[in-house]
């Protein structure tokens, strides 16, 4: 098994707070999802895409999945994810994160290797960054217990998970500005996005 080869994206989201489904977010006439995706297949042979639309990506080279256990958040997706990957360690992202950043990617992947830990995830502060993340396969069953037992917090997870903690100050030599955690959730973030291209 490749320790690195595999990459979600997370795609199912209500999109509530957007109003129309981020999926089809469109950036400069060009779909973000294609260019999420053009850059992943930069660092990763494997893509998989875990949406409630796989219509939408018929053409896109990607594994098409959905959640098997419904309902139940970004947990379920990455439970998707880790049982469909063909790597140990799998990176995680989301349609609505526009700024990835392959060299943070990349330094990850050497923490990961340097640690043996079971997910690398961010700390900004208390709170814990869940996408732009690693899970392993080593928590696929954690995973599975948490969501039969309802509880469908990542944070739950990682608590009970041997996990490395990247601090902010080390992730802000790569992304001074956080915006390679940014998530576009709502239409004046988009709009700000969109601007900020312009600039």
């Amino acid at each position: 098994m490749k320790l690195f080869n595999s990459a979600v994206i997370l795609a199912g989201g209500k999109s509530e707070r957007m109003g129309f489904d981020k999926q089809t977010i469109r950036v400069h006439g060009r779909r973000l999802m294609d260019k999420i995706i053009l850059t992943l297949k930069k660092e990763f042979d494997e893509i998989i895409l875990i949406s409630n639309k796989p219509v939408l990506y018929t053409d896109s080279g990607c594994l098409l999945i959905s959640d098997e256990i419904k309902g139940m958040g970004p947990l379920g997706g990455i439970h998707a994810g880790l049982k469909k990957a063909s790597s140990r360690y799998v990176y995680f992202t989301a349609c609505d994160m526009p700024n990835l950043n392959l060299d943070y990617i990349r330094f990850m992947k050497s923490r990961i290797k340097e640690t043996d830990a079971e997910a690398c995830v961010t700390k900004i502060g208390d709170w814990i960054e869940p996408f732009n993340a690693f899970y392993s396969k080593g928590i696929l069953d954690a995973v599975e217990s948490d969501l039969l037992n309802l509880k469908g917090s990542i944070f739950h997870l990682l608590k009970k998970s041997e996990c490395c903690f990247i601090e902010e100050k080390e992730a802000r030599k790569f992304s001074p500005d956080w915006s390679m955690f940014l998530n576009l959730n709502t239409r004046q973030e988009l709009e700000d996005y969109i601007d900020s291209l312009n600039l």
